[in-house]
């Protein structure tokens, strides 16, 4: 069906409705709470997408990928350039693995990614995620003043989840600039000499993770890619190699800027309540539901994607096969038919952990767990080592990058007092 045929309908239509716009990159919760109330599915005409806003409706489509697509959520929000999508389609060369397959593909390639990625080496990674928060810490400690983004947000899933895969430490600084700008790629909106460079930065990591692969499969060692590389060796059919590239590929990217954005969500809200962050340096045991809370009012993947395989109702709305969706997640996790008061950042709240963050059903991301903890940790020593914390300003306007789906501060200042004054 065409965009003018879907406008001659009694469909909900929202002709303003652009996520790249500056105000509701700055703040879309007005916005959500609007759909929810006066039309919980409506067509975007300027990105051609159905955008679904209420959790009851959210959820019973992550569940059911007999009616909803997995396979187009890395599809680019807008048309690139020809030159930069050849350049892309020739230099990253993913295979559908996981989060952009649908059965039965998925249902192989998920149970062998999970299977590596046991609660064995999740827990195993406590002492490096302490080591290097701990680390990135001790560089700043002293000066009283950082940026919590560029000093410790960003850099400690980086490393993580880089020693995690098996990349060589000496490389993840090379490595997280080739991450850069990839967001604005696929969900945002971006000029075509960004294009390109772009394309660029993500050629040469998939070309790393491909000669990194290969020589792994020669020198198995204790990482999660030798993990996948052992369970190919018990039988060739379970993954190929280039379904073990294309796994580290988007454990590489999802495995990091997710879990900065949950860290920083986080300490916006709790450096914002003064008191919120005294009664966790009081009650650590608090600090478990604060992460749920961090990532149910202000979660780092505000939308994720579906497409329809066959027409379907959604909220009293006829929506046609092969429809684009926008889910809202950040939505779902503030529907007040879920959540009391679900503005509030209440994190005593007793289903904090209901949230929608992780998505649901068969696709429920596989690092939510190893996301929780860094999160917990991060908090934990930021408490006892920077007791004091603060916004620096207070009020402080924070700025968000112009992408669809991921939501996180550019920049947070934070002061304390340095170690050793008075």
């Amino acid at each position: 069906m065409s965009q003018t045929d879907r406008q001659n309908t009694d469909y909900p239509v929202d002709e303003a409705f652009d996520p790249l716009d500056p105000d509701y990159l700055a703040d879309p919760y007005p916005y959500y709470a609007r759909f929810r109330k006066e039309a919980p599915i409506f067509y975007a005409p300027k990105i051609d997408f159905w955008v679904v806003s209420r959790y009851e409706d959210v959820q019973r489509i992550v569940k059911d990928p007999k009616t909803f697509s997995n396979a187009r959520v890395q599809e680019p929000l807008y048309r690139i350039t020809p030159e930069a999508l050849e350049k892309l389609k020739g230099g990253v060369r993913v295979k559908p693995t996981t989060s952009t397959a649908d059965p039965p593909l998925h249902q192989r390639t998920r149970k062998h990614a999970a299977r590596a990625f046991s609660a064995k080496r999740v827990a195993g990674l406590e002492g490096r995620i302490r080591e290097v928060a701990n680390r990135l810490i001790d560089n700043l400690i002293s000066e009283g003043r950082a940026d919590l983004v560029d000093r410790f947000a960003f850099p400690l899933p980086a490393y993580v989840v880089f020693g995690l895969i098996g990349y060589p430490e000496e490389d993840a600084e090379m490595l997280k600039n080739w991450c850069s700008d990839r967001l604005k790629l696929t969900w945002g909106r971006p000029l075509p000499e960004e294009q390109l460079e772009t394309v660029e930065k993500m050629s040469s990591f998939f070309d790393y993770i491909e000669s990194f692969v290969h020589e792994r499969a020669e020198d198995l060692r204790d990482d999660y890619t030798s993990d996948l590389l052992r369970i190919r060796a018990e039988d060739e059919d379970n993954l190929s190699l280039e379904e073990v590239v294309s796994i580290d590929y988007s454990l590489s990217f999802a495995g990091h800027e997710t879990t900065t954005n949950l860290i920083l969500n986080g300490l916006r809200n709790l450096l914002s309540r003064p008191r919120l962050w005294e009664e966790l340096r009081e009650n650590p045991d608090l600090i478990g539901n604060a992460v749920e809370e961090s990532l149910r009012r202000d979660t780092s993947v505000v939308s994720w994607r579906r497409s329809t395989i066959r027409p379907v109702e959604i909220a009293g709305v006829e929506v046609p096969e092969n429809a684009r969706l926008m889910l809202l997640l950040a939505s779902a996790n503030r529907d007040e038919r879920v959540f009391d008061d679900p503005d509030e950042f209440d994190i005593r709240r007793a289903n904090a952990s209901k949230h929608l963050a992780f998505s649901h059903g068969i696709h429920f991301c596989l690092g939510a767990p190893l996301a929780r903890l860094e999160a917990c940790i991060a908090f934990e020593l930021l408490t006892q080592r920077l007791p004091d914390l603060r916004l620096s300003p207070p009020d402080q306007t924070f700025e968000f990058d112009p992408n669809m789906s991921f939501r996180g501060p550019k920049e947070l200042w934070a002061q304390w007092t340095p170690e050793g004054a008075s």
